[in-house]
């Protein structure tokens, strides 16, 4: 089992590797890949359901994931995301949903999103014995009130990350993800933190990275964004198959012989 200590012993060492996932299979790959952390986003409320946002997603919606993300990496650090509304409502609740994580779905983590207004939380939580990932920069939780905008693009903004990121530190998080942020914002808290910060979108100096697995596995094509690269195309690989599926059901070469039983 990869714990939170084992996470921020590779500042420094190694880059850190995390990737999404929502589903068993998925998962099981990613650990025989030997990907570093698993990330059950709230993102499958856009990848997985079709919502615009990642607003609709509920914990009811996230914990059976989780579980089967467990389930299919078992040696490999899972963290939840806590979705919108699950932590802000009282701290009796966050720290509930936080439990139901840990007990039902067998999560290692979980990861909120926000800066100082969340830390008598997170100091709760972790004292309780509950790792944090922590999330500042672009939020997609805050997208109806701020909507999507790269965060330190000036002095202010950095010095307000900055100190964000140290008092999450001080709190007690184990690793702190950087979302669309410039550069050289990430870097100068990359340097200041003596926990590992995973970046999506920060540039090159984070200490990890991070990235959906259905945009880079380029599921959807017309997802262009600018941090992600696309290592394969399986929306055009999918795409072929079911159209040779079809064709082959119509004339009659599916299924051959090979595929059918045949009584004694």
């Amino acid at each position: 089992m990869v714990t939170a200590a084992r996470i921020r012993s590779l500042k420094g060492k190694r880059k850190i590797s995390m990737l999404t996932a929502y589903d068993y299979l998925t998962a099981r790959i990613l650990e025989a890949a030997s990907i570093d952390i698993i990330l059950v986003g709230d993102s499958m409320g856009t990848t997985v359901l079709g919502y615009p946002t990642t607003i609709p997603v509920s914990m009811d919606i996230m914990v059976p994931h989780v579980a089967a993300v467990k389930r299919g990496a078992p040696h490999t650090m899972v963290v939840a995301d806590m979705p919108f509304l699950s932590y802000g409502l009282s701290e009796e609740e966050a720290i509930r949903n936080a439990g139901r994580f840990l007990k039902e779905g067998n999560a290692d983590a979980i990861k909120l999103e926000g800066g100082r207004e969340i830390v008598p939380l997170i100091e709760k939580m972790v004292s309780l014995g509950i790792p944090v990932m922590g999330h500042i920069g672009l939020r997609p939780q805050q997208v109806l009130k701020v909507g999507y905008q790269i965060a330190g693009k000036n002095d202010k903004e950095i010095e307000e990350l900055s100190e964000d990121a140290k008092i999450l530190e001080n709190a007690g998080i184990f690793s702190l993800v950087l979302e669309d942020t410039t550069e050289e914002a990430a870097r100068l808290i990359t340097d200041m933190l003596s926990i590992p910060t995973i970046g999506i979108g920060a540039g090159r100096y984070t200490d990890g990275q991070v990235l959906v697995i259905t945009d880079m596995l380029g599921y959807n094509p017309e997802i262009n964004y600018k941090h992600n690269k696309t290592y394969v195309n399986l929306y055009n690989t999918i795409f072929n198959a079911a159209v040779q599926y079809k064709e082959e059901v119509e004339k009659g070469l599916f299924p051959a012989e090979e595929n059918v039983f045949h009584q004694k």
